[in-house]
């Protein structure tokens, strides 16, 4: 993936502004394909947060996504405010969606999206085993495989190495997008924070336009 043109997107399965932008990754790889592919990097928003949420936290929350929903249209479930003693711990999603990339980028992402849907959508509890080997197999994933592994110390070392990668690279919200051309060449970003479909499907054909006449003058 690295000696084409790609993208790198740094996303969380909780992050109300991931879910505002889900519909716009659904854009993009069904305009750009395998010309575009998508690699995605875990952010970790709050992972390893042991603290049950407070009426102030909820309150915050609840005002992200009424930002969220104004500005992309995405629909949210506000029976989670009615929640006693969540705890927003986002590592567990973060690392079923890593799973979920063992078995493929593509498979990743459609997890990525399903989370999102079951927790704002839907108000699942995705920080909960059960839920998030449900939804894997509603994907075609194998339960068992997912349940087998999902405890696996190979695996919690990975999610953590891309909360790692996202710290590294710079990444201080979420969704951030960059896109590369190959191996060597510096990332571009596309966007860091929301933006809708209608700017960021232009943004990546010129900036794909731009790479064909670079490589055409090497």
């Amino acid at each position: 993936m690295t000696n084409q043109p790609h993208l790198v997107y740094f996303a969380d399965p909780m992050c109300s502004w991931c879910w505002g932008f889900s519909p716009v990754v659904s854009a993009i790889r069904a305009e750009f394909g395998d010309q575009l592919p998508v690699r995605l990097v875990l952010g970790g928003l709050r992972p390893g947060t042991i603290t049950p949420m407070d009426e102030a936290a909820k309150a915050s929350t609840r005002s992200h996504w009424e930002h969220v929903h104004a500005a992309s249209g995405q629909r949210f479930d506000h029976k989670f405010f009615d929640r006693l003693n969540f705890i927003y711990d986002t590592e567990p999603a973060c690392r079923a969606v890593v799973l979920a990339r063992r078995h493929s980028m593509n498979m990743a992402l459609d997890m990525l999206a399903a989370i999102h849907q079951a927790f704002y959508a839907e108000n699942q509890d995705v920080t909960t085993p059960d839920v998030l080997a449900y939804i894997f197999a509603s994907l075609g994933g194998d339960e068992a495989m997912f349940r087998a592994e999902f405890s696996d110390a190979a695996l919690l070392q990975e999610t953590q190495q891309d909360f790692y990668i996202s710290q590294q690279t710079g990444v201080t919200g979420f969704p951030t997008l960059i896109a590369g051309s190959h191996a060597d060449a510096p990332f571009d970003l596309v966007t860091q924070g929301f933006q809708t479909a209608a700017h960021i499907l232009p943004a990546l054909k010129d900036w794909l336009r731009r790479q064909e006449k670079r490589e055409g003058h090497e």
